[in-house]
């Protein structure tokens, strides 16, 4: 086994923002590599996933979340890719395999044990494919909303690293429309040529309502909603009678420069909601303990070339601050993920 290097790098936080995080936020800093303890495995990482949700951790959100909260002098945390260095010899793992855990941004990790799990090389064609959110989308489209073939569907914040993938899995579920929100017309311009949207509405291009109700003439059948606000109401108003609604997320309060990042407050009309039946409910796939068929439909899907991984691969860990930065502003397509 190569001797370890005597120090490794990581990215903490200095100070909590009073609004949205700046670069005087962060640094990268060195620290030691300690050996695992008893029940720890030490994780050499290669790959972690770089999402907008840590404005929340940083804020200082506890309530019904499952994160952590981040202080002033922790480790940011986050999905990383890593390949095991040592572990314990009754953990069912051995120095090279490959395993996932939560502990990203920093070059190496103590883990414990029951918090590693192994990745099968052979289920998916490229490593980083594991830090998809497909399995999010997949179960929110499958169990929350139970999308039917034919159905129109709308993807708010459809070029995220949750949206980008909605909207693929919609399409290969059987969506006979697909529609995203998008916050640029470079990005929705990007959304359509380059993940099969039918049509985008961008955010300040005017009344989203009336964009929707132009990109959805018939109506939607099914919102799968990442942002709420704005975005939310425009759904309902263009919602078909009977229409299913999964709110996965919350991106116009936790990205909102303005307020804390810890509530997403929204004013619907509930007589439509009445009158046309909607449906509507918050979602999380941690209620599902069933991943392995998604990874196996994804895996299959990905080596026969009927879905794609849209995602963006930032080099060196010195860079993860400014990425951060970037995909809070929403300036990429799919996943971000910071490769060591």
């Amino acid at each position: 086994m190569a001797a370890l290097p005597a120090t490794q790098r990581e990215v903490r936080l200095l100070t909590k923002p009073t609004g949205l995080p700046r670069p005087e936020h962060f640094a990268v800093v060195e620290s030691p590599v300690v050996p695992p303890g008893e029940g720890e495995v030490l994780v050499r990482n290669r790959f972690f996933h770089v999402f907008a949700t840590l404005r929340i951790l940083i804020a200082g959100a506890t309530q019904d979340t499952p994160f952590p909260v981040l202080d002033a002098g922790d480790t940011l945390v986050g999905a990383a890719i890593g390949e095991v260095v040592q572990a314990p010899e009754d953990s069912g793992l051995t120095p090279g395999d490959l395993v996932s855990h939560w502990l990203g941004w920093r070059e190496y990790a103590v883990v414990p044990a029951a918090e590693c799990t192994r990745l099968d090389p052979a289920v998916l064609p490229d490593p980083v494919a594991h830090l998809q959110q497909g399995w999010t989308a997949y179960a929110a489209l499958t169990r929350g909303v139970r999308l039917r073939p034919g159905d129109t569907v709308f993807v708010t914040a459809g070029g995220s690293g949750i949206g980008s993938m909605a909207g693929l899995i919609a399409r290969r579920l059987g969506a006979g429309r697909v529609v995203a929100s998008a916050g640029s017309p470079r990005k929705a311009e990007r959304l359509r040529t380059e993940l099969g949207y039918d049509a985008v509405v961008v955010r300040g291009a005017g009344p989203l309502a009336e964009q929707l109700a132009k990109a959805a003439p018939d109506g939607i059948d099914v919102c799968f909603d990442n942002v709420g606000g704005e975005q939310l109401r425009a759904a309902v108003e263009a919602a078909r009678p009977g229409a299913r609604f999964v709110l996965v997320g919350a991106l116009s309060g936790q990205l909102d420069a303005g307020g804390p990042g810890t509530a997403a407050p929204v004013e619907l009309d509930s007589l439509p909601l009445i009158h046309k039946r909607i449906e509507m409910r918050g979602f999380s796939s941690d209620d599902y303990d069933d991943k392995d068929e998604w990874t196996a439909r994804f895996g299959a899907w990905l080596r026969a070339g009927e879905i794609t991984f849209p995602h963006v691969r930032v080099k060196g860990i010195e860079n993860g601050p400014r990425t951060l930065l970037e995909v809070i502003e929403g300036r990429h397509v799919g996943a971000v993920v910071v490769e060591l």
